[in-house]
């Protein structure tokens, strides 16, 4: 009853804090007859593989001690982030995820490997949906939590190996010149899982943020929740459009009754081409809805399963 009721009062005062930094979001103003949401990771820069291979999987392995389990530690967190359906998810539930996968897994077994307790971590995910490290340091500010705590500290080291490893890197081919078409026509956001501070660096640095009303990281929500507040009543549902790399796009779009297009993992030039040359020229003109968009999103899953192949 006691851990109910602090869970509760947490969940108050940290959704207190948040409404405060959503409302430039519910404030946004519509300028455009259109609106187009653009995840970033992955589906605007080729960041993905980089941040997951060489920041967050290296320091999943060290902070939560999987060293007896890296080979299986790395295969598991790289499906889970970026080769399967769960692709592009917050970090915190990634974790969730790798962990849940990885007690499961036979070599787990067979090194008689520990895997950490996270249920703390399972807990606060039932009650958070602004999963980012501002929410996290308040939940630690009220109790004591020892994995809570190593959560805490691997994400802000991968923060930092983030800021020190990823730069210079340019958009995908045709992004530039679809952005440059959308800008007469759309009111435009990043929406992302993304810490603010990476996606305006990698924003600012390509002088892209003169394409962009504002951007939406993980400090402000999720996904449906981005575009429900800056986009859903605003705008016909016809003139909505969520553009990204991962299911959880997908969802927040449909969530919101828009449109969407997916950047298919492993085809992103081609699928930018195709945006350019085609799908916007769709948009808007209001041909888009139907059986363009629907083998558009049926080609997109079938580069991601949703089980892993040790199943």
């Amino acid at each position: 009853m006691f851990l109910d009721c602090l869970f509760s009062f947490i969940f108050i005062i940290i959704s207190i804090f948040m409404l405060e930094n959503q409302k430039i979001l519910a404030d946004l103003q519509v300028t455009k007859e259109f609106f187009i949401g653009i995840d970033s990771d992955g589906c605007v820069f080729d960041t993905m593989e980089i941040k997951q291979k060489e920041c967050f999987c290296p320091n999943f392995i060290k902070y939560f001690n999987l060293q007896a389990l890296s080979k299986a530690a790395r295969e598991t967190w790289e499906f889970v982030n970026l080769y399967s359906q769960s692709r592009g998810c917050n970090r915190f539930l990634a974790v969730a995820k790798a962990l849940d996968l990885l007690k499961n897994r036979k070599e787990t077994a067979l090194r008689n490997a520990q895997i950490p307790d996270f249920s703390s971590l399972l807990d606060w995910l039932k009650i958070e949906t602004k999963l980012g490290n501002p929410s996290l340091e308040k939940y630690l500010e009220s109790q004591e939590d020892k994995f809570m705590a190593q959560l805490f500290s691997w994400s802000k080291k991968v923060n930092e190996d983030i800021s020190s490893m990823v730069f210079g890197m340019p958009p995908f081919p045709y992004v530039r010149e679809s952005l440059e078409k959308m800008l007469p026509k759309a009111d435009m956001i990043v929406v992302s899982q993304t810490p603010y501070e990476a996606l305006h660096r990698e924003w600012d640095e390509n002088n892209m943020m003169k394409y962009i009303r504002l951007i939406a990281g993980q400090e402000l929500g999720t996904k449906t929740e981005h575009l429900q507040l800056a986009a859903k009543g605003k705008y016909e549902p016809h003139k909505i459009l969520m553009i990204g790399d991962a299911p959880g796009d997908l969802k927040a779009a449909n969530d919101n009754n828009a449109l969407f297009f997916p950047i298919n993992p492993g085809f992103e030039d081609e699928s930018w081409n195709e945006l350019l040359n085609n799908g916007l020229n769709r948009f808007f003109s209001l041909e888009y809805f139907g059986e363009y968009q629907n083998n558009l999103i049926q080609k997109f899953m079938e580069y991601l399963p949703e089980k892993p192949h040790w199943h």
